[in-house]
């Protein structure tokens, strides 16, 4: 599939390629992001430049993976879901994904740069993916996994409306140690959007 490109009112959500290598590079320094996701470490040029150049394109070709880079805006372009091209943006204030896991069910991750967290950024985007998600990718079921203590996170997904819905044990593999990890989800119709089949939540 071709790269999708998104708006928010302060971000522009696009692929990353070649030019944005130094930006990742110099972001996944950040001993947070080594810490809580599975980036490599110690986080190597090599490392961000196989993510841009071969990681990233070829999860957007087979569908697998939708990566986004979080770009501020700067110009005054639409809302919503754009085609690709060259459209002016500015700092890089993080990176986020949707992997598909299941037919009908896909992942969502993020981290922010260190400089621009606390804007809201993150959360603002990951809603922008969430709908998405939901109107192109045919997803009904949008999960969020972090470790357990990983509060940053756990708050994103939150406000962006996730319903947290336990704990699992060794369910997360993050350089070869199992770690125990928060569940959540959201589903289409928690942002009044119609899914693929009619859902029956449990009662009683």
């Amino acid at each position: 599939m071709e790269p999708a490109v998104l708006t928010t009112d302060r971000l522009l959500l696009r692929t990353v390629g070649p030019a944005d290598t130094d930006a990742v590079y110099a972001a996944a320094q950040d001993p947070d992001i080594q810490r809580w996701t599975t980036v490599p470490s110690p986080y190597l040029y090599e490392h961000a430049r196989g993510f841009v150049e071969q990681q990233v394109p070829d999860g957007w070709a087979d569908g697998s993976m939708c990566t986004f880079g979080l770009f501020l805006r700067h110009g005054d372009l639409p809302h919503g879901d754009l085609a690709h091209g060259d459209l002016p943006h500015g700092d890089l204030a993080g990176m986020l994904g949707v992997t598909m896991r299941s037919l009908g069910t896909a992942e969502i991750g993020f981290w922010a740069v260190k400089e621009h967290r606390g804007n809201g950024y993150v959360t603002e985007a990951a809603g922008a993916a969430a709908r998405w998600a939901f109107a192109r990718l045919g997803v009904d079921r949008l999960e969020w996994r972090a470790e357990v203590g990983n509060r940053a996170s756990r708050a994103v997904a939150e406000r962006a409306g996730f319903t947290v819905e336990g704990t699992l044990r060794s369910a997360l593999n993050n350089k070869g140690v199992l770690r125990d990890c928060w569940v959540g989800s959201l589903l289409p119709s928690d942002l009044s959007l119609a899914s693929t089949a009619p859902y029956l939540p449990a009662r009683g």
